[in-house]
């Protein structure tokens, strides 16, 4: 098999187990980044529409983790865990994802922000470790939904953040 074809068919295997979302934010890349940093902002927009977050113990560095519950609007707790995996401020964070520490279908994200002008690009790319777990995840869970309506939660906290700050 060539090389190229090789590089298709895992090019294809990846993107069965892929979801990718992104969003342009019209506020800057700095305060984007920022907003995953600190408790005080993620738990002002975390989640899809409806839903709350309860952190349990917060720490933004490579190597660090957030363990928290995720509260659904029907009153369904969901236990979460994120090791944060790589940082690179103000353009990329990696993740790894699960319900807890050891579990054995965590997923990868890998966010990156990009300036667009005064705005950000941002681009999640989600890869689950099989493409059944990812196609669960959008069927049962409405991963993609829920992951444009996390990004447009973000898109909205972060704007009114800039118009604030340019009010002083």
């Amino acid at each position: 098999m060539a090389e190229t074809e090789r590089e298709t068919d895992a090019e294809s295997a990846t993107a069965e187990r892929e979801i990718v979302i992104s969003r342009v934010i019209d506020a800057a890349r700095e305060l984007v980044f920022e907003a995953f940093t600190e408790v005080r902002h993620l738990s002002r927009w975390w989640g899809p529409d409806g839903f709350t977050t309860t952190t349990r113990s917060f720490e933004f560095r490579e190597g660090g983790e957030w363990v928290f519950v995720l509260h659904g609007p029907d009153g369904t707790d969901y236990a979460e865990w994120i090791r944060w995996t790589r940082i690179v401020p103000p353009e990329r964070i990696e993740l790894l994802h699960g319900e807890t520490r050891d579990d054995p279908d965590a997923f990868a994200s890998v966010l990156t922000l990009a300036a667009d002008g005064t705005a950000t690009r941002i681009v999640m790319r989600t890869l689950f470790p099989t493409k059944e777990l990812r196609d669960e995840a959008a069927e049962k869970y409405h991963a993609i939904e829920g992951g444009e309506q996390t990004l447009g939660n973000l898109a909205a906290y972060v704007t009114d953040l800039a118009r604030k700050g340019a009010r002083g």
